[in-house]
């Protein structure tokens, strides 16, 4: 894995950021190069917007406050935040955009604010609190997804992969497919769950529940005396419908 970095130091001191751990370590960053397929952790105290590129840089724009460690066992960029530093209060709480390349496996923790990945193809792990789980255009089969967020709800559309695990408390989830999943699983306490699967796809074992709203499932089960038990739905909730269809 390749890793080469680029920085400045907006505010023309010694690099250091008051209530930011390791914050008088390196400058402030601007770019990095990560190759194809690696993993990278971005950190917030608020929320982030990513979207993926066909180049190889992880980026911020100019007014961004971030940090990167490339010693960590995952290269990781952290969003500042300090909510008595004016340079980074926008960080707290915002949604500040990162270009990454389009191929890395990414995790994301986040609180009291959203995440939305744009066209990222490699492994998700997104969590937040307080806030929505939104992905568009996530398109590698053999990729695992998996959004959690606790006050919120988790979307995506143009979603391709082996397995999608999307959980809430608060909110709904709703997952439309692109390919077939070996495994689904959609899982809120209240608010609704809602699968949509391509037209044309294979047979599910589906386990979806609620107590008080409806289930509808409208994708074919394997016959009786089938082994095949290859593809999975799991969609449970309270208060709320459970839904799995063929688009």
């Amino acid at each position: 894995m390749l890793i080469t970095l680029t920085a400045c130091d907006h505010d023309g001191g010694d690099g250091a950021w008051h209530g930011v751990a390791d914050g008088t370590r390196g400058d402030l960053f601007e770019r990095a190069s990560l190759e194809d397929g690696s993993r990278l952790l971005v950190t917030t105290e608020g929320g982030v917007r990513i979207v993926g590129t066909d180049d190889e840089s992880v980026t911020v724009d100019e007014a961004t406050p971030a940090r990167w460690d490339e010693d960590a066992a995952t290269p990781t960029l952290d969003l500042l935040c300090d909510h008595g530093d004016a340079r980074t209060k926008d960080n707290c709480g915002g949604m500040p955009l990162v270009r990454v390349p389009a191929g890395v496996s990414l995790t994301v923790r986040a609180r009291n604010a959203g995440i939305e990945v744009d066209e990222v193809r490699g492994g998700l792990v997104l969590s937040t609190v307080n806030g929505d789980v939104t992905v568009h255009d996530s398109d590698r089969k053999s990729a695992r997804r998996h959004l959690v967020t606790r006050n919120g709800s988790v979307r995506a559309d143009g979603l391709a992969a082996r397995g999608v695990s999307a959980e809430t408390v608060n909110g709904d989830v709703d997952l439309l497919c692109t390919t077939s999943p070996r495994a689904v699983d959609g899982v809120t306490r209240n608010g609704s769950v809602r699968v949509t699967l391509p037209a044309d796809g294979p047979p599910y074992e589906t386990d979806a529940s609620t107590v008080n709203g409806r289930t509808v499932v409208d994708v074919p089960a394997p016959p009786a005396d089938s082994e095949d038990s290859r593809h999975r739905l799991t969609l449970r909730t309270v208060n709320g419908d459970t839904e799995v269809r063929r688009g």
